[in-house]
């Protein structure tokens, strides 16, 4: 028999004898599975399609109330207790080393599971049978500093002991996903306190666990991932929606039109006017009437307030596939959005920011306090999101609709928060696991116009969007 059988039969053997007591250590461990539970609920909606490999007895997939919910795992004794115990769900005895089903889900859980499969890449290989690029795959995996201490909780019978194959830390599961084409959307660490003791494990999984250095010491670590759809350079598949706020701009109106290219097969190009002072509605209108036989180029009046406002109304009226917001200062050029279609056609990334912070900027385009204030908030939010952002308020943020439908659809998570409309985008992105992806721009100074940013008052918001985010998003436990 070869090598690799061996090590199966024994994880199978070992897996085997101790499913029937597998629920009672999930009672006993049930501070740690709560707290498992709740970071999947965090990152898959209710009523979504999901795979669970190494499912065991169906324990988490059915906490997390799909749709359509499919556990396999090698042990035909688990998949049926799991079977008897949530028949509403499907389970089956299944290698994931093999995988033999002709469906795609929306999501896939690898839950604990990576350290008893005999070969890794080949079961993320396997994976691409049953995903589309909109699955995320989402792994959990102990850390390794861990191993001591769980060992001695095998041996007190704290904890189910059964043979693990491998240890594999972060690095470990970013390059074998790597090596199968996979993208990394976001990886971290949770829970570092795993005995519910009142008020000390709270402290410690909800605050201390987050922390830098502490983080490293947590129990759980997490990789979520998808399998990009790549593209060619230039197609035009898609049709573009630019929306473009405007309040006391009625300089630039004209030139945005101008200047904004034409993008895949078809773009429109949406004013939406903020109760100006300088005639910028009327401006709108001559030019709306001036180019209709050129540009499809139409108009809205916010009936709010704020730019957040302006950009909710101009995407719930636009047609486009993509969905482009354009600030009227035009001090992100309009010239640069096809870069920013490209980004999003190809499939390089699903949520596409624009980032100021990387050329050099025309003299008076940003002052020196600004840009120390966007370099503190592009640290923050980093931290916050798992994922790299640089500039924050950068003005031009490009999705799908497809993706900002399903954004507005979780909206009620995060509430009506944001006066801006940048941060309802960002924080409603990272929650859906889109890849992020930052187009840098050349900034420019206004040419008509003050800005409508108070540094000062807007500066003071942000802060408070930093806590309102810590937690909502990081400090959740």
């Amino acid at each position: 028999m070869k090598l690799g059988s061996t090590n199966k039969s024994r994880v199978l053997e070992a897996m085997e004898t101790i499913a029937h007591k597998r629920n009672k250590y999930i009672r006993r461990n049930r501070y740690y599975y709560r707290n498992l539970v709740r970071f999947f609920r965090f990152n898959i909606p209710e009523g979504a399609s999901i795979l669970e490999i190494g499912c065991g007895t169906g324990y988490l997939l059915n906490a997390l109330n799909p749709s359509y919910g499919k556990g396999i795992d090698l042990s035909p004794s688990m998949v049926q207790i799991a079977t008897e115990q949530y028949p509403h769900l499907n389970f089956e005895v299944m290698d994931a080393e093999n995988l033999t089903m002709c469906e795609t889900f929306q999501y896939v859980i690898i839950s604990d599971s990576l350290g008893y499969l005999e070969d890794i890449q080949q079961v993320f290989s396997e994976l691409k049978k049953v995903i589309t690029p909109k699955t995320r795959i989402l792994i959990s995996y102990h850390n390794f500093l861990w191993e001591p201490a769980l060992w001695l909780a095998q041996k007190l019978r704290l904890k189910m002991a059964h043979p693990r194959l491998n240890w594999l830390n972060r690095g470990d599961v970013i390059g074998l996903l790597q090596l199968e084409g996979y993208d990394v959307i976001k990886c971290g660490r949770r829970f570092l306190f795993p005995v519910y003791i009142p008020l000390i494990s709270w402290l410690f999984n909800k605050y201390i666990a987050n922390l830098p250095l502490f983080n490293s010491l947590c129990l759980t670590g997490y990789t979520i991932a998808r399998l990009p759809e790549v593209r060619p350079a230039g197609n035009k598949d898609f049709s573009v929606s630019v929306i473009i706020p405007a309040r006391n701009e009625k300089g630039n109106i004209e030139d945005a039109v101008l200047r904004t290219p034409e993008m895949g097969k078809h773009t429109e190009i949406i004013f939406v006017e903020g109760n100006s002072t300088d005639d910028t509605l009327d401006e709108i209108k001559r030019v709306c009437a001036a180019y209709k036989d050129k540009r499809d180029v139409k108009y809205l009046v916010q009936d709010g307030k704020g730019k957040g406002d302006a950009v909710r109304k101009g995407y719930d009226h636009a047609t486009g596939d993509i969905l482009m917001i354009l600030d009227a200062d035009l001090t992100v050029p309009p010239g640069d959005l096809p870069k920013f279609y490209d980004a999003l056609a190809t499939g390089k990334g699903e949520y596409i920011n624009g980032t100021r912070l990387v050329y050099p900027m025309e003299d008076e385009a940003m002052r020196s306090l600004n840009i120390l204030g966007n370099k503190f908030f592009s640290i923050m939010f980093s931290w916050l999101l798992g994922q790299r952002i640089k500039d924050t308020l950068c003005g031009t943020k490009v999705l799908t609709a497809e993706n900002y439908r399903k954004l507005a659809a979780n909206r009620a998570y995060f509430g009506n928060f944001d006066p801006f409309g940048d941060f309802d985008l960002i924080f409603g992105s990272s929650k859906l696991n889109l890849k992020f992806v930052e187009v840098p721009i050349r900034y420019r100074a206004r040419k008509y116009g003050d800005t409508n940013i108070s540094r000062f008052r807007h500066g003071w918001l942000l802060l408070r969007m930093v806590a309102y985010a810590s937690h909502k998003i990081k400090f959740k436990e």
